[in-house]
């Protein structure tokens, strides 16, 4: 009865994504705002018009079902709270930064929570024309054929993408992310930057690369993606070495738990090496 109920769901809303994509490939004369003053968190008019339309389709046809999702998040000023409801994680434009340059690297991306556990994934770039679709324990397929990751179980073979523009948030987040690439950087085969998150998670699950990590992103960013992944035969662990928590998904994803450990091993490194320079006020190095 449970699978059934989780299809109904995504009969409903398969089709609203679609038809979101088709209005992203129209657009045009992009008019671009900017978040908290913040250069590069970018909005845009068709960000808010596709979560407005879900939004108020889900609360036309499942009243009794919440959503959390990032442009309702960043007008109300908080963020709600997790419930056992259906739970809905919409974000209407990935990679908004891309999308008004015309790099065809963002996409629509909603998650769905049942008892507080991710039940389904849809990810839709539309300028590729690639659907991403995960239901738990289905596995996870791309345009309807089952995608797998990689399998790669050697760092000295993988190819990371890290999303390192969050670097820019803070002080913390940039020595953090400084130290972990200049360690990781001596290991890998190459690295890459994206500005995509949910795309970057998908990027695992099919094996386009063998690891993605960004720390400080929201439940939107995390919520499709990490299902997709696991249910591609990957590993998703908290970079800090808890328990993953989808309300503050901190997170590396790889394509195996044996290629999740190197990581997690290089980067303690990388962290004691900023914690011990911070408490003798040693500047960054390479």
């Amino acid at each position: 009865m449970e699978e059934q109920r989780i299809q109904r769901y995504y009969e409903f809303i398969l089709p609203l994504i679609l038809e979101a994509g088709k209005v992203l490939l129209k657009a045009n004369d992009v008019d671009v705002e900017t978040k908290n003053d913040e250069v590069w968190d970018l909005v845009t008019v068709y960000d808010r018009k596709i979560e407005e339309v879900l939004i108020k389709k889900i609360k036309q046809n499942f009243p009794e079902h919440k959503y959390i999702g990032e442009e309702e998040s960043d007008s109300s000023g908080e963020m709600r709270k997790l419930s056992d409801d259906p739970t809905w994680f919409i974000d209407p434009i990935d990679g908004t930064a891309n999308f008004v340059r015309g790099l065809p690297i963002s996409c629509i991306s909603v998650g769905l929570t049942v008892n507080k556990d991710m039940v389904m994934g849809i990810v839709y770039n539309p300028f590729m024309d690639e659907l991403y679709t995960a239901f738990k324990g289905q596995g996870a397929y791309m345009n309807g054929h089952r995608i797998r990751t990689s399998g790669c179980k050697d760092i000295r073979r993988s190819v990371f993408n890290y999303e390192i523009t969050i670097a820019r948030r803070n002080e913390y987040y940039f020595q953090m992310y400084m130290y972990r690439t200049k360690h990781l950087i001596r290991e890998i085969t190459g690295i890459r930057s994206m500005g995509c998150g949910v795309l970057g998670l998908c990027y695992v699950a099919n094996g386009r690369t063998d690891a993605y990590q960004a720390d400080g992103l929201f439940p939107w960013d995390a919520a499709a993606g990490v299902l997709i992944v696991r249910e591609a035969g990957g590993h998703v662990v908290d970079t800090f070495g808890k328990e993953f928590d989808l309300m503050d998904p901190n997170f590396l994803a790889t394509a195996t738990k044996e290629l999740s450990d190197q990581y997690m091993e290089v980067e303690r490194r990388a962290d004691n090496e900023l914690l011990n320079n911070s408490k003798q006020n040693k500047p960054f190095t390479i």
